[in-house]
């Protein structure tokens, strides 16, 4: 990161946030415990923060942590279950559950249950072949730690207690499995995202443009960078000078990074998935299902349409909502322009856009068949987890707008990514955050590690590797085998967060 005298010619700061949502409220916590005396300086285009991915209605809000999402635990061509990428979340997840209990404890939060409570995770399958599936998975995860305690069941009557609605008039000849973990958690990003920021706001040295658009990044020659936004109320703009800067805009992060014009954003694109669920207007239901339940997604479908019935907290309010339904718009966000993506096609860009295309006709396929999806259409999807719902109990809501990766390959020419990536420059004064799930449920492990790669000299120091520690007690170790080490950092974010969950 530069450290070179700045030019008076516009105000300093020494971070810019571009976009108040959950990354960047992280990783600004972050920065002001690891350096009091940083200034920062954040830029958001709408007059709130975390109204775009981060809000509840528009983020899954599971707290993805592995126990439930099966795309995350591939089965291999061998019929053996590939539980790397369960493993690192999992691991992820529970280093964001030891940010928040530090926040919690640091700054004596009240009502955490705004924004995390516990609720029992399960995987939900049908038909001979998944269950076997299913039964492979359980075995494979439960030897880590992480999954200790995960249950493992096909008698109905057991599944009867764990989701009734889900079994109600199922066909009783129909195989049937279901794996629960009690140390599952619902997490509204959107209220957690704006308790940060709170608490970040009344710091010294912070500073909040909100309705402000970033129209213009660029790098002078003594290595800091030079923003212009643009008052969306009142027409003005104002330019500001700073030291290093995260483009944290979710969906909109793209564009922002293609005007930086750093060489290590040449190639990358994004395919936006726009997604809608059906909300349950009866309380009566509402009141029956108490749990996250995931099924298998797809063939060709997106990772943020695999199908849950989704038992959520918003707002103090038990909901219900099942979905999501993919949908293809041409926005980077919910609140964007339909000219975003034709926009952001450009020539370093453009051969990676088309092949990964070509190699992805079948998602092509699947989300014109969820366009063209009639409210029957739905109905009859939410039948297959709820075999009685009635369609006058469901409306249909809108959900968040996603952009998933498209970056250039040597071999392929261009690929589809489903995960999330930073991108940063050499010089580390820039990184920008693309891609979706699992994104908001891992930021403290994203925002640790873009850290450390942008900070290199400070994270080195002794003061910064103690505040690394004091944030994270199970920093720089692995989780995935270390049962006691799982078990005591489970008991205290547990009690400190009020989760209320008996550790195995």
């Amino acid at each position: 990161m530069p450290t070179n005298d700045i030019s008076p010619d516009q105000p300093v700061t020494d971070v810019i946030l571009i976009g108040a949502g959950i990354m960047s409220a992280t990783l600004g916590m972050m920065l002001k415990e690891l350096d009091p005396n940083l200034t920062i300086t954040v830029f958001e285009r709408l007059d709130v923060a975390a109204a775009e991915s981060s809000d509840a209605w528009n983020n899954a809000g599971t707290g993805h942590s592995a126990f439930c999402e099966l795309n995350y635990t591939p089965e291999r061509p061998d019929g053996s279950i590939d539980i790397s990428k369960a493993l690192k979340i999992a691991e992820q997840f529970e280093e964001s559950k030891q940010f928040w209990s530090f926040l919690a404890e640091r700054y004596e939060v009240k009502d955490i249950q705004r924004f995390i409570n516990h609720i029992p995770h399960m995987s939900f399958v049908w038909g001979a072949k998944n269950v076997e599936y299913l039964r492979k998975r359980h075995a494979a995860l439960t030897q880590s730690a992480l999954f200790k305690g995960m249950l493992f069941s096909e008698d109905r009557e057991e599944l009867q207690q764990w989701m009734p609605l889900v079994m109600e008039g199922r066909d009783p000849q129909q195989p049937v499995a279901a794996t629960r973990m009690d140390l599952g958690t619902d997490v509204n990003f959107g209220s957690l995202t704006r308790g940060m920021f709170n608490l970040l706001q009344v710091k010294p040295g912070v500073t909040f443009h909100f309705h402000h658009e970033v129209q213009k990044l660029r790098q002078k020659e003594d290595g800091a960078w030079r923003i212009k936004a643009k008052n969306l109320t009142s027409g003005e703009t104002i330019k500001i000078r700073g030291r290093f800067v995260f483009i944290g805009a979710g969906g909109g992060s793209l564009p922002l990074l293609e005007k930086s014009g750093i060489p290590e954003a040449n190639g990358f694109g994004g395919f936006p998935v726009s997604g809608q669920w059906l909300k349950c207007i009866n309380p009566a239901v509402i009141a029956r299902h108490e749990a996250k339940v995931y099924g298998k997604a797809a063939v060709g479908s997106p990772p943020m349409s695999v199908p849950h019935l989704d038992s959520r907290m918003i707002e103090g309010k038990r909901e219900l909502l099942f979905g999501p339904y993919a949908g293809f718009s041409t926005k980077f966000l919910k609140t964007g322009s339909y000219l975003d993506l034709p926009g952001s096609i450009q020539l370093n860009n453009l051969r990676p856009m088309i092949m990964a295309g070509l190699k992805n006709i079948p998602l092509t396929k699947y989300l014109i068949q969820q366009v063209r999806q009639s409210p029957q259409d739905r109905v009859e999807a939410l039948r297959e987890y709820l075999p009685e719902a009635r369609a006058e109990d469901w409306e249909l809501a809108i959900a968040g707008q996603r952009v998933q990766v498209i970056k250039k390959d040597k071999k392929e020419g261009g690929v589809l990514e489903f995960g999330t990536e930073v991108v940063s420059a050499a010089d580390g004064s820039i990184a920008a955050l693309l891609g979706a799930s699992p994104g908001a449920s891992t930021a403290v492990s994203i925002m640790v590690n873009l850290i450390q790669k942008c900070f290199p000299q400070q994270s080195a120091t002794p003061e910064w590797q103690a505040c690394f520690r004091e944030m994270l007690p199970s920093f720089g170790k692995s989780l995935a085998d270390a049962p006691e080490l799982v078990a005591e950092v489970r008991a205290r974010t547990n009690t400190v967060l009020g989760l209320n969950v008996e550790v195995v």
